[in-house]
């Protein structure tokens, strides 16, 4: 049979328990903060963490010391994190597949995005931009799609299978009609590399791995995936623009804690995050890689975790996607 503390007693307990976790949040950090990213030194998602981690390491006192811990497509760093003490010194960089694409992509998954993983806020998207080889006979979407109908699928390349490269891709063939052949490489590095050289005539790049190749001409942009123009991308046109219709693509990411962690502490880190989203230095720092600064609350985070998994979990069901 259940048992229940009498009312007089379940009071005093819960208020010795508020108490007890309104004077942690208090002194909250009082040690050196884990910062997980689920992927390789080097990276855009590890150079957004170490210049967010440093700042937010100074607004709260104590310091945040980057882990990487990649593979399986972040699978990995997220079964971590989730099994993760919910104190609050260990955070992780969850993006569109750790939120929204893997649920829908595996059959089976060490953990749970929606039952293990806090929303601290989000912090940039990556807008995807459709390139091409200088090669390609197309400048603008129309002539683009002109010459994909006289390919026999033409093929086009992505960092992996179930990347947002290749759901954008996969997205932008169901809403033009066309026929695609997927080559999937193992990174952003890789892919952009045979597109450039000619291997393979188009794919869809983020800004931040792309930028250096569209500025110098080794790649021509066709339009952004974003529903306005991007700065320092200003002269690329959107491909709402150019007549396709509702079409947006990004990777995005966010900054999560294991599920659990008190509500205080989430929002000393989310005032944290966005005080150093805030900073000039990081500012600069977002733009000259491209990226959309998007600060939000937690509820706002989660709010749009559960549009992109809704929205991603469609294209991969059309497209018959999956990883296991």
């Amino acid at each position: 049979m259940r048992t229940f503390l009498p009312t007089t007693r379940r009071l005093f307990a819960l208020a010795v328990l508020t108490a007890c976790t309104a004077a942690a949040a208090q002194s909250y950090p009082s040690k050196t903060v884990e910062w997980v990213v689920p992927y390789p030194a080097g990276g855009g998602t590890d150079v957004v963490a170490r210049t967010l981690a440093e700042s937010m390491g100074k607004w709260l006192g104590q310091p945040i010391i980057i882990n990487n811990k990649p593979g399986a497509a972040t699978n990995i760093g997220a079964e971590y994190v989730a099994r993760a003490k919910a104190d609050g010194y260990v955070l992780m960089s969850a993006d569109t597949a750790t939120l929204a694409a893997n649920p829908s992509l595996y059959t089976r998954l060490g953990y749970s995005a929606e039952k293990d993983l806090a929303p601290v806020g989000l912090t940039v998207r990556f807008p995807m931009i459709l390139v091409v080889n200088p090669q390609v006979p197309a400048k603008t979407l129309p002539e683009f799609l002109a010459w994909a109908k006289t390919q026999n699928a033409a093929n086009y390349a992505s960092p992996g299978p179930g990347s947002p490269h290749h759901l954008a891709a996969e997205l932008f063939r169901e809403k033009t009609g066309n026929r695609f052949t997927h080559v999937p490489y193992r990174g952003a590095a890789p892919a952009v590399q045979d597109v450039v050289a000619g291997q393979v005539p188009f794919m869809f790049v983020d800004t931040a791995s792309g930028y250096q190749f569209v500025t110098t001409g080794k790649l021509r942009a066709i339009g952004i995936a974003s529903p306005k123009r991007v700065k320092n991308f200003e002269d690329i046109p959107t491909l709402q623009e150019q007549g396709l219709q509702g079409f947006e693509a990004y990777a995005w990411q966010g900054l999560v804690v294991p599920a659990g962690t008190p509500g205080d502490v989430i929002a000393k880190l989310n005032a944290a995050l966005l005080a150093a989203m805030d900073s000039t230095a990081v500012k600069a720092r977002l733009q000259t890689l491209g990226l959309e600064s998007i600060p939000s609350s937690p509820e706002q985070m989660a709010r749009y975790w559960a549009d992109e998994r809704a929205k991603w979990g469609q294209v991969i069901k059309v497209g018959s996607i999956k990883l296991d």
